[in-house]
């Protein structure tokens, strides 16, 4: 994968409070800067005006990102980012690895609406988890409150989703790196993705035209029409329609059976974030009993 091109993964976390510190595919590992970022150049033709919003989308140094919330997070407590594990200013998660609580400076561009302008930086003071494991995930808590990015930039939170999303609902894919917005549907579900030696559940599959996601939208929030819900993360395409390979995933059901889909994109859950949260909305605890996220060993 490439981490301006494609594996536009995430999601993950850990035995962590959101409120303390903490901080990533391919093979081989690497540092994720040292990934090839695609210079393709946007083109918006198909995309309606109505559905281009950037409002609390970030741009990453090589990925898209969102400023997100779970559920409804008091304004005085510390905003949270999201992209792909992929997508992290360290070496990428192995196969099995989930990395949490570490210190990280990582900086986020916020966008106006049209993503004409940047309206500001906000920075990271940690990575709360990272894993590249069962789906292709990064948070990280910021040095500034919700309020007072609202105050200072004007922007709002996405709202992420405590739902599994439904096949054949209408969706955005909004790269802040890009500054493009993908239009399609969710055509359907996989059980197993591989890629490389990663593997990802329960996979959002893009429907054939709209969604062929390019390097730089990795971690692109998927958003639900014109609702401003985030339903997935933008995670990864099959480029060359290789089998199971780096930047050609490839689809497994239930039986074993290998499909391999050229063109194709897909993106992973977030609803399970809801299943590991603490009453307070900004807490996860990984040992909470029905926690669907994945586990450090």
């Amino acid at each position: 994968m490439k981490i301006a091109s494609n594996l536009k993964l995430f999601l993950g976390l850990a035995s962590l409070s959101i409120g303390t510190t903490s901080p990533a595919l391919a093979i081989p590992v690497g540092d994720s800067t040292s990934y090839e970022m695609l210079s393709e150049p946007a083109n918006e033709s198909e995309v309606a005006e109505t559905s281009k919003n950037f409002l609390g989308t970030v741009a990453l140094s090589n990925c898209s990102g969102a400023l997100v919330q779970f559920g409804k997070a008091e304004p005085t407590s510390p905003a949270l980012v999201l992209t792909n594990g992929h997508c992290v200013e360290r070496k990428l998660p192995q196969p099995g690895e989930v990395l949490v609580n570490l210190p990280s400076r990582r900086t986020f561009n916020l966008l106006d609406r049209s993503a004409s302008n940047v309206l500001g930086t906000v920075n990271a003071k940690a990575m709360l988890y990272a894993t590249m494991t069962d789906t292709d995930v990064a948070l990280y808590l910021l040095d500034q409150t919700y309020e007072e990015i609202k105050e200072q930039y004007g922007i709002d939170p996405l709202t992420v989703t405590d739902q599994k999303p439904a096949a054949g609902t209408p969706i955005n894919i909004v790269s802040g790196y890009w500054r493009r917005t993908y239009t399609c549907s969710i055509d359907g579900f996989v059980p197993e993705l591989r890629e490389d030696g990663w593997i990802f559940r329960d996979a959002i599959r893009y429907s054939e035209n709209g969604c062929a996601v390019i390097g730089g939208t990795s971690g692109a929030p998927i958003i639900a029409g014109s609702d401003r819900t985030i339903i997935g993360i933008n995670n990864t395409i099959n480029e060359d329609g290789a089998r199971c390979t780096r930047n050609n995933p490839c689809e497994v059901d239930r039986t074993g059976k290998i499909v391999v889909r050229k063109g194709i994109g897909y993106g992973e859950q977030v609803f399970w974030f809801h299943s590991c949260l603490a009453t307070s909305g900004v807490e996860v605890d990984l040992q909470k009993p029905g926690c669907l996220l994945p586990k450090p060993h």
